[in-house]
């Protein structure tokens, strides 16, 4: 928890002080002092500086500090009127708030898609500009997002945070574990527009037009032969295989 000592004044600069070099600067608190190197701080000569004593960080502003230290309290005094959700800063909830007014002031120049955060504007950039930041250090595939790169890594590392409580079976992404919530609900809030046919995943609603279409978008390498689903085709790859070790 802060206290008043929370906040330093730099008081006195002074160069080539007993002991310290000619860069440095001496931050008073009280009869203490701490030398901080000039270079590191980036501050110049007169300028006061306020430490949070949590982190060691720096702020130019006493008002800047104050908004940090809600990072260490946890203190929220913003609150939504709309939904009672709270924020630490005045900017975050202003931003939350067209979540409920539908304002989308950030327009994409290449598509006129618009967005409620100039954040979401920049990442939908990177359809257009196939720019992907983000590495994975395992196998060296790149994403355009930093939360598809952390949804990849779990492939590596075999997390799988997202736990079903009916059935205690995990799964590595959220969504993947609500269409696994359909199969203990029996839910199915996909109807085929033919048959009227429900269906609990939109995958399986996929599946099934093909039996209208009569689309078969799965090729044997082998023999050409063509499938409507990837399971069938996978089977089907299986007689394969079993007639070349019968030879």
């Amino acid at each position: 928890m802060a206290t008043a000592d929370s906040v330093q004044d730099v008081d006195d600069v002074r160069r080539g002080a007993a002991g310290g070099s000619a860069g440095s600067i001496l931050i008073r608190q009280g009869e203490r002092r701490k030398e901080v190197g000039e270079e590191s701080s980036g501050r110049g000569k007169g300028v006061r500086m306020y430490r949070c004593e949590e982190c060691s960080r720096h702020f130019s502003r006493p008002s800047h500090l104050k908004v940090h230290m809600r990072t260490h309290t946890g203190e929220k005094p913003y609150g939504c009127e709309e939904c009672s959700r709270q924020f630490s800063q005045l900017i975050d909830l202003r931003r939350h708030m067209r979540t409920h007014t539908g304002e989308k002031p950030y327009k994409c120049e290449e598509c006129s898609r618009q967005f409620s955060t100039l954040g979401n504007l920049k990442r939908h950039m990177r359809t257009h500009t196939g720019e992907k930041p983000n590495t994975c250090e395992e196998c060296s595939r790149q994403f355009s997002e930093l939360g598809a790169l952390k949804t990849h890594m779990r492939t590596h590392t075999g997390e799988k945070p997202y736990r079903c409580e009916e059935c205690s079976r995990q799964f590595r992404v959220l969504g993947d574990l609500k269409k696994h919530m359909n199969t203990h609900t029996g839910e199915k809030p996909f109807r085929c527009e033919e048959c009227s046919k429900q269906f609990s995943q939109l995958g399986h609603l996929k599946n099934h037009m093909r039996t209208h279409t009569g689309e078969k978008p799965y090729r044997c390498e082998e023999c050409s032969r063509q499938f409507s689903t990837l399971g069938n085709m996978k089977r089907h790859i299986e007689t394969h295989r079993k007639q070349g070790q019968q030879k």
